[in-house]
């Protein structure tokens, strides 16, 4: 009697866990159906090509324009520069924390790299907007402090506590005999550190780096608030100083305003699949770089 009822529980569990598992992948699947239908009308009056391509977007004109080209570039320039800004310190936080810190401070690091996760983007957004923001207008002569860059370091601030936690969990499953045998050879700490420790922890660290970009990449209410939100095309390395516009922002600052069914509001929906799609695939590598190294 206790067998059976344990086998009917068993069954019971692995049944919700696999209908769970099921559930998730309909609804990513169904999300993305949403996102296309609402999208697909736009596509009767202009090609997915002209929309990629265009430099101009001006949905309330007349004629609308919806060129995304802007908005996609000041995407793809946030978020890598916030990469450049977060990863080297993220990693460098999370070897200081697995390799050299104290046991009592290590504990007192993860724990507030846990808790700046926490901190809603609404906060960091308006820390960026009163403080970031006025410092880098005074310190490098700018016309506006909210720029490309301040949206960056905002954005770079925010992927930290991902990219350390993931790299230093990757960081300890390196085995101890790794370190031991180095240091017994005559290599200094350090020496470990960078030539042993790290490059064995590498499929942590890149997924570490996939999922901090994740983060950012669908990140709005901060880019909204610090990033200065003008449609304009970054070809430069100067754009860096000077206002962008996000897709995410766009669809925050305009969804709202947009008569429901129109040409707009369907571009706004077609934006929210090229965001949907570019997540996903983000993660899909970060995720593919995690069980890399768990099957080394």
């Amino acid at each position: 009697m206790r067998y059976t009822l344990r086998r009917a529980t068993e069954f019971v569990i692995e049944s919700i866990v696999r209908l769970s598992g099921v559930l998730a992948i309909i609804f990513v699947v169904a999300i993305f159906g949403f996102l296309v239908r609402e999208a697909a009308p736009i596509l009767r009056h202009v090609t997915l090509g002209e929309v990629l391509s265009g430099t101009r977007w001006l949905p309330t004109s007349t004629p609308p324009q919806f060129g995304m080209l802007p908005l996609i570039l000041g995407s793809a320039l946030v978020t890598l520069a916030a990469a450049l800004i977060g990863v080297p310190l993220g990693v460098g936080c999370a070897i200081y924390i697995g390799e050299l810190a104290s046991p009592w401070l290590r504990e007192v690091l993860k724990s507030t790299v846990e808790f700046l996760a926490a901190i809603p983007s609404v906060v960091l957004g308006l820390l960026g907007l009163l403080v970031l923001a006025p410092f880098l207008r005074e310190l490098l002569d700018l016309p506006v402090g909210l720029t490309a860059l301040t949206g960056a370091g905002m954005l770079a601030f925010m992927a930290l506590p991902t990219i350390v936690s993931v790299s230093e969990d990757a960081l300890n499953a390196v085995p101890d005999s790794f370190r031991r045998n180095s240091l017994a050879l005559g290599a200094t700490r350090w020496q470990t550190i960078s030539r042993v420790v790290v490059p064995a922890a590498r499929s942590g660290i890149v997924a570490a780096t996939m999922l901090g970009i994740g983060r950012v990449v669908g990140e709005t209410m901060t880019v909204l608030m610090v990033t200065g939100n003008a449609a304009v095309m970054p070809t430069k390395l100067s754009s860096l100083l000077r206002p962008v516009r996000t897709i995410t922002a766009t669809i925050a600052a305009e969804m709202g305003e947009t008569p429901q069914y129109s040409d707009h509001y369907h571009a706004l929906f077609l934006l929210g699949a090229l965001l949907f799609a570019t997540t996903f695939l983000v993660n899909l590598l970060g995720d593919l770089a995690v069980h890399r190294g768990q099957v080394r």
